[in-house]
C-alpha cells in the first residue's frame, strides 16, 4: 500500500521528530535522497562529472533542500548553477554550503535562462508543499525556458504549481519528469491533473511518523489479499450470484458487456433482467435471464443496474425495485441520472460509479452547482463532497479513478493502473459488471470498487499490450480480467510497471 499525507500531516510529524534531531538534520536527509536520484539521472545519461546542472530556487525549507542537494552534486563534479527567485528570503546556510561546494550563483534573469538552455537537468524547488495557486510571474520566464529546452525536470517534494492536498493546477505549473518526495507521499502526486506533472515519483524516507493517510493507492499484494477465492465447499450461491438489470433497445451491448465481465470476474451466477436477454443468452448461454425485473428475477446477493438502460418509466421501476431490494448495489450511467432525479438514498452498501458528467449530475441532484470542468480539476475533494452526500461509497471514473467513501475519516483510495487506451465505448459496462462480481463475493464496497478499479486498469493494459499499447474494444477488456486476475494473485507485477524508469536522454 503507497499512503499520502496532508501538508497538515506532514508538518505536524515533521515538527515533532525536529524536536527529537540535531538542527538541520531532516533537511540533510531529504538532500542527500534527492542528490542521490539526481545523480542515478546524470549517470544514466552518461555521467555526472561535468554535467550542468541547474537548480530554481526559492524561500523556505523547499529552497534549502535545492541547495543543499545541490551541493552534493557539486562535490561529485557536476557543474552546478543556482538561480534564487528570492534572495531575501533564502536559506543561508544552505547556500553557505552550496558555495563552499564550488555552486555557482546565477544572476540575472537572462543569464539563468541561458543557463538553464545548456543543462542537462534542472532542479524545481521553486515552491514547497505549502504553495496554492499556479507560479508566480517571476519564476514563469525560467519555466518558459526549460519548456523550450526540453530539459528534464527534478521536482523538490512536489512540482511547483500542484497543489499538494488535492492535486489541483490554478495556473501555471512545473512539468516534472521526476519528483522526489520525503517522508510521505502527497495526494496531489497521486491524483490527477498533479499526478500528471509529477512524473515518476521516489518516496525519500526521512525518519517521520504519519498518521492515517488520508489517500492510499492498493498494490498488488493488497489487491490479491481481497480477491475472493473458492473452496472446496463453494457453489455459485457461495461464489456469490449477481443481478445485472442493463440494455435497452438502443443499448443491448451495454448488457453483453455487464454480463460478461461479471463472468469474467468470478461471480458463480449471472441473472440478468431487461430487454437484451436475447443478446446476453447469444452471447453467454450460462446468464439466467428475465424480464420480470429485479423483484422477480431471483435470488442474488447483489445488484448491478444502469449501463445503458435510458430513462424511461421502465428504467425507473427498475431501479426503485433495486433500490427496495436487501442487498448491496451498484448504480452506473442512466441508473445515476435517475437516482440524480430522487436525491440521495443513503445505504452504506451503495456503490456510485459516476464519470465527471454524472457526478454533476448526482451533485445537482443533492443541491451542489458545479461544472465538469470543476469536478476534473479537483477530483479528491468532489469524490469526498459526493460519498458524503449521497452517504454512500464512490468510485469516480476518470484519468485518476478515485474511491470515497461516506465516512471522511477513511483514506480515498486512488487506482494506480490504467492506460488511456481504457477511454473507448463499454469500458464501463465492463468496471461495473466487475465491480457488481466482487460485490456479490461479499466484498465491501470500498474494497469491491478499489479492486475493481486495479483489475480493470490491469485488464486493459494486458488487451493493449506493453509500453505504448495500441487501441482496444471493450470485449478485450473484460476477456483479459482473468490474465489480470492471475498476475495479481502470484504476485507478480509484470503486466505493468507501475513506476517508469529512471532516465534521461
Amino acid at each position: 500500500m503507497r499512503y499520502a499525507h496532508t501538508v497538515e500531516q506532514v508538518r505536524a510529524a515533521e515538527g515533532e521528530l525536529r524536536q527529537l534531531l540535531p538542527e538541520g538534520t531532516l533537511m540533510q536527509r531529504a538532500a542527500a535522497g534527492l542528490a542521490a536520484t539526481c545523480a542515478e539521472l546524470l549517470r544514466a545519461s552518461g555521467r555526472i562529472y561535468g554535467s550542468r546542472v541547474v537548480l530554481l530556487v526559492g524561500s523556505g525549507d523547499n529552497g534549502a533542500d535545492t541547495l543543499f542537494a545541490g551541493a552534493r552534486l557539486a562535490a561529485r563534479g557536476a557543474r552546478v548553477g543556482a538561480v534564487l527567485l528570492d534572495q531575501d528570503r533564502v536559506h543561508r546556510a544552505a547556500l553557505t554550503a552550496f558555495r563552499a561546494a564550488g555552486g555557482v550563483l546565477t544572476g540575472d534573469q537572462r543569464e539563468g535562462c541561458a543557463e538553464i538552455a545548456r543543462a542537462d537537468l534542472v532542479l524545481d524547488g521553486i515552491v514547497g508543499i505549502g504553495g496554492r495557486g499556479g507560479l508566480r510571474a517571476g519564476a514563469l520566464p525560467y519555466l518558459r525556458a526549460v519548456e523550450r529546452a526540453g530539459v528534464p525536470v527534478v521536482a523538490v517534494d512536489l512540482p511547483s504549481g500542484v497543489d499538494a492536498d488535492t492535486g489541483e493546477v490554478a495556473g501555471d505549473a512545473v512539468r516534472a519528469a521526476v519528483t522526489v518526495t520525503f517522508g510521505t507521499h502527497k495526494p496531489g502526486l497521486l491524483v490527477d491533473p498533479g499526478a500528471e506533472y509529477a512524473g515518476v515519483v521516489r518516496l525519500v524516507p526521512i525518519g517521520i511518523a504519519v498518521p492515517s493517510a488520508a489517500v492510499e493507492a492498493l498494490q498488488h499484494a493488497d489487491v490479491a489479499a481481497l480477491l475472493p477465492r473458492p473452496s472446496g465447499e463453494s457453489d455459485k450461491y457461495r461464489r456469490g450470484v449477481v443481478g445485472i438489470a442493463a440494455g435497452s433497445a438502443r443499448y443491448p451491448g451495454a448488457a453483453v458487456l455487464a454480463v460478461s465481465s461479471a463472468l469474467h470476474a468470478g461471480a458463480g451466477a449471472v441473472r440478468y433482467t431487461g430487454s437484451a436477454a436475447a443478446e446476453v443468452v447469444r452471447a453467454h448461454p450460462e446468464v439466467l435471464v428475465s424480464d420480470q425485473g429485479p423483484a422477480q428475477a431471483g435470488r442474488v446477493q447483489a445488484w448491478v443496474v444502469g449501463p445503458g438502460l435510458s430513462d424511461g418509466e421502465e428504467a425507473q421501476r427498475t431501479l426503485d425495485q433495486a433500490l427496495d431490494a436487501a442487498v448491496p448495489l451498484l448504480l452506473d450511467a442512466d441508473a445515476l441520472r435517475l437516482l440524480a432525479r430522487r436525491g440521495p438514498v443513503p445505504r452504506p452498501d451503495l456503490l456510485l460509479t459516476p464519470h465527471a458528467g454524472e457526478a454533476v449530475a448526482l451533485l445537482a441532484g443533492a443541491g451542489v452547482q458545479a461544472t465538469r470542468e470543476q469536478v476534473e480539476a479537483s477530483r479528491l475533494p468532489y469524490a469526498r463532497r459526493l460519498a458524503e452526500l449521497y452517504g454512500c461509497t464512490v468510485l469516480l471514473k476518470g484519468s485518476t479513478t478515485l474511491v470515497a467513501g461516506p465516512d471522511p475519516a477513511v483514506p480515498v483510495r486512488v487506482n494506480p493502473t490504467g492506460t488511456p487506451w481504457l477511454a473507448t465505448a463499454g469500458s464501463g459496462d465492463v468496471l461495473s459488471g466487475l465491480a457488481g462480481s466482487l460485490l456479490a463475493a461479499g466484498l465491501a464496497p470500498l474494497d469491491a470498487g478499489s479492486v475493481a478499479a486495479y483489475l480493470h486498469g490491469l485488464a486493459g493494459r494486458t488487451a493493449s499490450g506493453a509500453a505504448e499499447g495500441a487501441p482496444i474494444t471493450a470485449s478485450e477488456v473484460a476477456a483479459a480480467l482473468p490474465a489480470a486476475w492471475r498476475d495479481v494473485a502470484r504476485g507478480a507485477e509484470t503486466v505493468l510497471s507501475l513506476g517508469k524508469q529512471l532516465r534521461i536522454g
